[in-house]
């Protein structure tokens, strides 16, 4: 209960700021979001760039988590995790308050539970988001940034987007990790003490789901 008071005023905050305080559009912000979108960098700075992908690439994460965990659940995680793959915390945020606890998997994996499950799947997700960051952090221009995040609503709610994304793994890692009989409180707090590499080594080298046909 307590961490869905948590989460319910997390996201009524982000809502909240996002709409009301954050700096204001910018009329060109469409054509920034399409020449992000299509590859088209030129003259961006790359740690914008960076940015915009890597909530690409942690979204694609969340929706893998949403979609075994929603195979337990009363409601449909789908919808939800389509929409993280466009609004991020938006979304991920309202599925974490609805769902239960489900420390279990039953039955056999199809084919999409399979993808979520792969091992190869997120090593690759993992790497390309840290070649991302990185490459942001060593050719971007810091100053320029702090400058388009005080000034651009979707820069500003972009970047908080992420931070929130990478903060709130262990609402959902923790059920995760019991599917897969790794009921270790030390090696959960530990991947959640390390804000998004603690949550991304642990997808990379966790075990398998067991299937089985109750």
């Amino acid at each position: 209960m307590i961490a869905k008071i948590f989460l319910s005023l997390l996201w009524v905050g982000f809502v909240i700021y996002g709409f009301l305080l954050a700096p204001p559009g910018q009329p060109d912000t469409l054509e920034l979001i399409q020449n992000l979108s299509t590859g088209n960098w030129d003259n961006i700075n790359p740690l914008i760039i960076a940015v915009f992908n890597s909530i690409g690439l942690v979204t694609v994460i969340y929706a893998n988590l949403l979609f075994i965990d929603g195979r337990e659940q009363k409601i449909v995680a789908w919808p939800f995790a389509i929409a993280s793959l466009a609004v991020g915390t938006f979304a991920v945020i309202p599925y974490l308050i609805l769902r239960e606890p489900n420390p279990k998997f039953t039955g056999k994996k199809n084919l999409l539970i399979k993808l979520a499950d792969s091992r190869l799947l997120h090593i690759f997700l993992s790497i390309t988001l840290i070649v991302f960051i990185s490459w942001g952090i060593i050719s971007g221009n810091g100053s320029d940034f702090i400058q388009e995040w005080q000034t651009r609503r979707f820069i500003n709610v972009m970047s908080l987007d992420l931070l929130c994304l990478c903060f709130i793994f262990p609402f959902i890692i923790k059920d995760d990790m019991l599917r897969r009989n790794m009921e270790n409180d030390a090696l959960f707090w530990t991947v959640s003490l390390i804000p998004l590499l603690g949550s991304l080594i642990y997808l990379c080298f966790r075990p398998s789901l067991p299937e089985n046909n109750s």
